[in-house]
């Protein structure tokens, strides 16, 4: 491994093959297979045994299948530093595959050219964040809440010409706007104004506009829960106790249940023999409310988008909050992997699934089983490291495989300098206490 992170000659490298080669099969002869279990018993206490695991092939099944290529091929390949590129396009990728992020310093070095060149050479592929003073990919820039960007970037072009190229790249890849046709709702969504609610009930209900002032409706942001204050105020209203409610649950009733998205129900209070009260659903009353509390949530499907300017406000709103986000496409064919063996060639989706842990916020590699998982996490935290992303990295697996993950890990990464905890590690003689 020295040799090669070394960058030793081939000659030096094929000498120590034969010796390595040498070594590990007069221990197999002896002792057997490394992978073991009485190996495994006989090594417990050794931190370089799943190095020593990775000199070994092994199946799904844990059959030996052959040497690792540590024995006849180079598996690491030694680091070179580019120093110098010659186009603005090699300086951009060195620097997000070294720095992970649009270095304008650091690529003025790489190209000898100013940066007011290079941002002039890369226009369409960075951007500069306005009011943040800084610069990033395209594909960064051009995703996530595109609509919030694009606002931002027009106000900082009132001022600054130089980010009309913003604006004219953002408004490409705004999502199309939802017709009213397009847009579900219902009574109770939480992006629909209280405003238009308030009016809907009022109208439904023909509330006396003496009435009006008293019933409030109320949401909570916190607790996303819709109130109505003085449900009871508006006596005598036949809509609200007849047509749209009963006489056990008024129609604002109704309506502040449907808000909060709960089907209505109809209690009876009882007396059990010690006198205990106990709450006792009516199912003949709770069937007539809810055939009311239906026939409100179609009389605001009917009645939501019928007025003009209240649909035109309403899918304003939808598109602006929902209909706003362009995910991110991750490219991982810039990245550099140090220290990884040059014999494994990563997949496109694997590079592409990196790239994303390095960038993103957080990701889930949902991938199906034997679709390289493993060595996307693998070459996920060296990189980060590398990179001065994180300082260490845990991955929490579970028992059977860790062996298997450790032999892997050391696989792709010959060098690494790994910890490995197995489940006897955590009984209880083994924990350090005080």
């Amino acid at each position: 491994i020295d040799l090669q992170m070394e960058d030793y000659s081939d000659e030096e490298i094929h000498i120590s093959q034969a010796k390595l080669n040498s070594l590990y099969d007069n221990f197999t002869k002896e002792y057997g297979l490394i992978n073991s279990r009485a190996n495994s018993t006989a090594f417990s206490n050794d931190s370089s045994y799943f190095l020593l695991c990775s000199l070994e092939k092994l199946d799904g099944e844990g059959n030996f299948v052959g040497k690792a290529d540590i024995f006849t091929k180079r598996t690491i390949k030694a680091y070179k530093q580019v120093d110098k590129v010659d186009t603005s396009e090699e300086a951009l990728i060195l620097s997000l595959s070294e720095k992970a992020m649009v270095d304008l310093d650091y690529m003025s070095e790489l190209t000898d050219k100013t940066k007011a060149d290079i941002v002039k050479d890369l226009e369409g592929l960075i951007f500069k964040v306005p009011n943040e003073e800084k610069y990033v990919s395209a594909d960064e820039y051009l995703s996530g809440n595109v609509r919030e960007k694009l606002k931002i970037a027009e106000e900082a072009a009132k001022q600054d010409n130089t980010y009309n190229i913003n604006v004219e790249k953002l408004k490409k890849v705004v999502p199309k706007d939802l017709s009213a046709s397009e847009i579900g709702i219902n009574l109770g969504a939480v992006w629909i104004p209280t405003d238009i609610v308030r009016q809907f009930m009022f109208e439904l209900l023909d509330t006396p506009s003496y009435n009006r002032y008293d019933i409030k409706i109320k949401y909570n942001d916190f607790t996303s829960e819709w109130y109505i204050e003085n449900k009871s105020s508006d006596i005598g209203n036949v809509k609200a106790y007849s047509t749209y409610g009963t006489s056990r649950i008024n129609a604002y009733k109704i309506i502040e249940q449907t808000l909060n998205l709960k089907n209505v129900k109809v209690f009876d209070i009882v007396y059990d023999e010690e006198g205990r009260k106990q709450r006792v659903l009516n199912k003949k009353e709770t069937a007539i409310a809810q055939a009311k509390q239906d026939s409100i949530k179609q009389a605001f499907l009917d009645w939501v988008w019928n007025e003009p300017e209240r649909r035109e406000k309403l899918t304003r709103i939808y598109n602006d909050r929902f209909n706003c986000i362009r995910p991110r496409e991750y490219d991982g064919s810039h990245l550099n992997f140090i220290g990884m063996n040059p014999e494994i060639r990563l997949r496109p989706h694997q590079l592409n699934a990196i790239a994303h842990v390095l960038y993103g916020n957080n990701v889930l590699l949902a991938h199906e089983v034997g679709a390289g998982k493993t060595f996307e996490m693998v070459a996920s935290a060296m990189e980060s490291k590398r990179l001065g992303l994180c300082n260490k990295s845990l991955f929490v697996v579970p028992n059977h495989i860790i062996e298997q993950f450790a032999s892997e890990f050391l696989q792709l990464y010959p060098s690494a300098n790994i910890l490995v905890a197995t489940k006897k590690d955590f009984e209880t003689k083994n924990r350090k206490v005080g």
